[in-house]
């Protein structure tokens, strides 16, 4: 068994050392339907680490302004939950898709849960996060609702932590910005 899981996290370093941007992955939606993040091509997207049981949880409320006043001008918001911080995501797909949804009316693509750190992150974050690969925006996440922005070829454009409210001026710019190009 420790073979295995050995074996397993070396492909996933493999394949994230691998990518050249975030279209080099795919994940699964809330639902549990496969989602190449090569669909998002052409489109300015936001991902953000959520979750539902935390301090910045209120900015689902912005996230879902932000994608509504852009998403006509090629803006999509992805929803990445995760447990990995004090176990405020503790709940199942279908539990967090019930809660953004009538909590929050949030209408913006929602990803199944995952992890953003430690033994188990994922193959998307790990190529985030990797200083190497991502030297603007690449480090470790240290709380829920860090902010990644990438223009319409994948590529990264801003980092923005958790505190950083989605309708923030400076996160309003970057966008505003990466849109125009």
């Amino acid at each position: 068994m420790r073979k295995l899981v050995l074996m397993l996290l070396i492909a996933t370093a493999v394949a994230s050392a691998e990518a050249h941007s975030i279209y080099d992955f795919t994940m699964r939606s809330i639902d549990g339907e496969h989602v190449s993040l090569k669909s998002f091509h052409g489109k300015v997207v936001l991902l953000v680490n959520v979750a539902s049981k935390c301090g910045f949880t209120p900015q689902y409320a912005g996230l879902e302004a932000v994608y509504e006043k852009y998403k006509d001008r090629g803006l999509v918001i992805v929803g990445i939950p995760a447990n990995n911080f004090a176990q405020q995501e503790p709940g199942t797909n279908e539990e967090i898709k019930k809660f953004c949804s009538t909590k929050y009316n949030v209408s913006f693509p929602m990803m199944s849960k995952v992890s953003v750190l430690g033994d188990d992150e994922t193959p998307l974050y790990q190529f985030l996060t990797d200083k190497s690969a991502n030297p603007q925006i690449g480090g470790d996440i240290k709380w829920n609702f860090t902010k990644f922005l990438f223009d319409r070829n994948g590529k990264p454009v801003a980092r923005f932590e958790p505190a950083v409210k989605p309708d923030s001026p400076e996160v309003t710019v970057a966008i505003e910005a990466t849109l125009s190009k």
